[in-house]
């Protein structure tokens, strides 16, 4: 759920006005969104977001506006008929499983206040739903500290729940968790050939990626489809432009070896999670060397992977990228809370 979609949702509630919030709880096939798309429709029928657009967007929208008259929650699966696009929107038991959760009043808004807050902050989250019927009996946010205003789940349910992607379980009853701020932002510094294609790839398992790049024609959002934002700045101050948190991720692969130094002694002044460079074993020796002259402690570089990524040979932009997603998702896997 994006940030603008929680926003509204606080104001809705703080105005005493109801709202639908829709959101695809599961998919198959080629459809437009996956798991975890949210729509938000309002009393005046007006919608925010999307969960793809198209005939299932269209039928999920009219059937929204029904239900926050009717102040009623609802799930719905719609059918896509490849051979009949008036007819994505049939009723059955299909390909698209779509939930829309009728909210009113102040009582939900401590919730997601709480939620806004781990959002901006970037604190590993989830939200829980759990569905008995057509409606959701209760509403929790688990992160480090355990889980907040829901009922208690059982540890093997929790186990299920908390991954890095939406995740339905469907039984009587029900649940459905979605991640909010799932790991931290990666950073990824350098727009090169490497870096576009690891960027879609980092995204669609579900990591939030921003590019940092210092020139204007690799500084372009359509080069890295997936990512959360790319940033034109200067390598030499990037302080100017992001602020990096413990649980962030970052990746120097800048154009060349004075650039990464630059970015990786920056980097080095904060408690980043992860730390990755790419380089050979001669350019990380070099570069110990010249932290060291700088000041640094003589174990400064313990903390930075290099060479960046799995160790599995890779040569092209594709496979290099390929192992580095792998050992992002390897670190990430390291931190999941401890819920058993």
């Amino acid at each position: 759920m994006k940030q603008e979609l929680l926003q509204s949702i606080i104001q809705t509630l703080e105005e005493q006005k109801s709202l639908i919030i829709v959101c695809v709880l599961a998919s198959s096939g080629s459809t437009p969104r996956g798991s975890g798309a949210t729509m938000l429709v309002f009393e005046d029928g007006h919608a925010e977001g999307t969960i793809g657009g198209g005939a299932v967007e269209h039928a999920a929208h009219l059937h929204a506006k029904e239900l926050v008259q009717s102040r009623s929650s609802d799930t719905v699966g719609y059918c896509l008929n490849k051979n009949d696009v008036a007819d994505l929107g049939m009723i059955c038991g299909g390909d698209v499983t779509v939930y829309f959760q009728y909210v009113h009043g102040q009582e939900q808004l401590p919730l997601f206040t709480y939620l806004k807050e781990a959002y901006d902050r970037n604190r590993r989250s989830w939200l829980i739903r759990k569905i008995e019927g057509k409606s959701v009996t209760s509403m929790g946010i688990y992160d480090r500290e355990g889980l907040h205003f829901g009922e208690d789940i059982g540890q093997d349910i929790l186990q299920r729940l908390i991954r890095p992607g939406a995740v339905y379980l469907k039984g009587e009853p029900s649940y459905y968790a979605e991640p909010i701020a799932e790991s931290g932002f990666v950073y990824v510094f350098g727009g090169g050939h490497v870096s576009q294609e690891l960027v879609p790839m980092l995204a669609h398992v579900h990591f939030p990626v921003i590019v940092f790049e210092d020139r204007e024609a690799f500084a372009d959002p359509a080069l890295f489809p997936g990512a959360y934002d790319v940033i034109l700045g200067d390598f030499k101050k990037i302080e100017e432009s992001v602020t990096l948190s413990e649980e962030d991720y970052v990746i120097i692969m800048t154009r060349g070896h004075q650039a990464d130094f630059e970015v990786l002694a920056q980097c080095l002044k904060h408690p980043l999670s992860y730390i990755g460079c790419i380089g050979s074993r001669s350019k990380i020796a070099a570069t110990k060397q010249r932290l060291i002259g700088l000041g640094y402690p003589e174990n400064c570089y313990d903390r930075v992977h290099s060479p960046i990524g799995l160790d599995i040979k890779g040569e092209t932009p594709e496979e290099i990228a390929v192992s580095i997603t792998a050992e992002l998702i390897l670190h990430r896997a390291s931190l999941n809370p401890d819920i058993s």
